[in-house]
């Protein structure tokens, strides 16, 4: 059984996951960056493995992706967020032709072809208010964790404008609000409604086709995909659990098991054969 590991060392969280050859996800694992971008790469390669029950030998090819890509020194490769996340969206719903990507810092959307590459794209440029890190600092703000902001959005009546293209605009916008005695749950689902508006402006510059796939961290709530699929009027793919938040990792490790077939093409008699050769 051969095995590849797709790292994406993203701004905010670094994720590993693990694949074998048969394509099935054996392990994954997740940890904020910080600032130390090369120990936290190593941290979660570790807590991968940990996962997957296999020691670092094992690991036949790794490829890593996102903002810190180069900076593994251990990767047989490293490919862009968007080669990686288009890879990783056709492998969980293989009619995609159209992907928005929501990360912690960064938002992108893009069109992909049949052959799984991207044809167009266009990136946020309105600083983090686009962005999953602008839900976190708005529930951080009002004294509240990153989980919480789940019920909190389950709980709101309504929601208030938050209208700040930027987040110290926006996070302005939370102080009169909280000020004028506006509950946390509205403000928070005010937040969502901001985001979620700016994602969908994002993607109507591509020109969106069916089908439609959402990524990134923020889709682990519920209430954010089915935002945007009202925003699009459209039906959009997101994947189970915590998977929407590693598909970049995901297309990484698909695209490891690629390059060791190719690999194996080139030399068919394979590394361990070669080995017993030259032992003779």
């Amino acid at each position: 059984m051969a095995y590849s590991i797709g790292l994406d060392i993203g701004s905010t969280y670094t994720k590993g996951l693990i694949l074998d050859s048969d394509k099935n996800i054996v392990g994954r694992a997740m940890a904020a960056t910080g600032a130390r971008l090369q120990e936290a790469a190593a941290a979660v390669v570790g807590l991968t493995l940990e996962e997957a029950g296999l020691a670092k030998q094992d690991i036949d090819y790794c490829i890593t992706t996102g903002y810190g890509r180069h900076m593994y020194d251990e990767r047989d490769l490293q490919v862009t967020d968007l080669t990686a996340t288009a890879r990783g969206s056709s492998f969980l719903f293989p009619g995609t032709r159209t992907i928005l990507d929501i990360g912690g810092q960064t938002m992108k959307a893009s069109k992909i072809d049949t052959a799984k590459k991207v044809q167009t794209f266009r990136l946020n440029d309105k600083c983090a208010s686009g962005t999953g890190m602008f839900l976190e600092k708005t529930v951080r703000y009002m004294g509240y964790d990153t989980e919480d902001i789940g019920g909190l959005l389950e709980a709101a009546a309504e929601a208030v404008p938050i209208s700040g293209v930027c987040t110290v605009f926006a996070e302005s916008e939370v102080i009169n609000h909280l000020s004028n005695g506006v509950p946390p749950e509205n403000i928070m689902f005010g937040a969502s409604k901001s985001l979620t508006q700016r994602s969908v402006q994002l993607l109507r510059r591509v020109k969106p086709e069916s089908e439609v796939t959402v990524v990134g961290g923020i889709l682990r709530w519920s209430s954010m995909s089915k935002a945007i699929a009202e925003e699009l009027k459209l039906e959009v793919n997101v994947a189970e659990e915590d998977l929407p938040q590693f598909t970049a990792a995901l297309g990484c490790a698909i695209l490891g098991h690629i390059r060791l077939e190719k690999n194996k093409e080139q030399d068919p008699e394979g590394k361990d054969a070669a080995e017993q050769r030259d032992a003779a």
